[in-house]
C-alpha cells in the first residue's frame, strides 16, 4: 500500500507510508506460534498493476480515497510461490502534514491454513517522506482457520515489495 499511494498522483504528489495489507500463509510456510493458538509468519506483497494515475500536484483533501491490490508470495520472487492476494481502500480523514488515512482491507489465503483476514489502520503520513517507516496494522477478524482472529501485522517497505510479519491469535 505504501507504493500504491506514492504512485497514485490522483490523490496528490504526496508520498505516503500507509499500510500494506496482505499476506496469508500456506501450510508449507512457517505459520505456527508453537502452542496451537495462532500463527506467526512472514510473507511479501507485490502490488498488481491496474491503477491509472495522473500526476496532479494538488494536495489530498478530506474524503479523497484510493484502492489497491497485491499478490502475496513466500519470498520476494514473482516467479515463486504465490500464496494469496489482498485488496484494500484508504480514505484521507485528516489532510495536512502529517495526514491521517483510514485504511481497511482483506487478505485471502490460497491454501492451508485457509480463510480470510480483515485488517485496518489509522495511519499518520508525512507527505514528504521518501523512506516511509514500518506500519502496524490491526487484525480485526477472520474466517476459516482464522476464525476469531486478532493480532497485528507489521508492514515494512522493502524496495518494490512490502515485508509482512503476521502475529495472529485465534483463541
Amino acid at each position: 500500500m505504501i507504493r500504491s499511494f506514492r504512485r497514485t498522483g490522483a490523490l496528490g504528489a504526496c508520498t505516503v507510508a500507509v499500510l500494506a495489507l496482505g499476506t496469508v500463509a500456506p501450510a508449507q510456510a512457517s505459520a505456527d506460534t508453537g502452542n496451537g493458538n495462532g500463527f506467526e509468519f512472514t510473507l511479501y506483497a507485490k502490488e498488481v498493476q491496474g491503477m491509472t494515475a495522473s500526476q496532479s500536484a494538488q494536495a489530498p483533501k478530506l474524503g479523497d480515497s484510493f484502492a489497491f491490490a497485491d499478490d502475496l508470495y513466500k519470498t520476494k520472487d514473482v516467479n515463486g510461490d504465490k500464496v494469496g492476494r489482498d485488496g484494500a481502500s484508504c480514505v484521507v480523514v485528516r489532510p495536512g502534514n502529517p495526514m491521517d488515512l483510514q485504511c481497511t482491507g482483506t487478505v485471502v489465503l490460497n491454501g492451508g491454513p485457509g480463510g480470510q483476514l480483515a485488517l485496518q489502520a489509522l495511519t499518520s503520513v508525512n507527505p514528504n517522506d521518501q523512506a516511509p517507516p514500518a506500519a502496524d496494522i490491526a487484525v480485526t477478524g477472520g474466517t476459516g482457520d482464522f476464525k476469531n482472529a486478532r493480532g497485528w501485522v507489521r508492514s515494512t517497505p522493502d524496495g518494490d515489495w512490502s515485508r509482512m510479519e503476521f502475529h495472529i491469535a485465534t483463541r
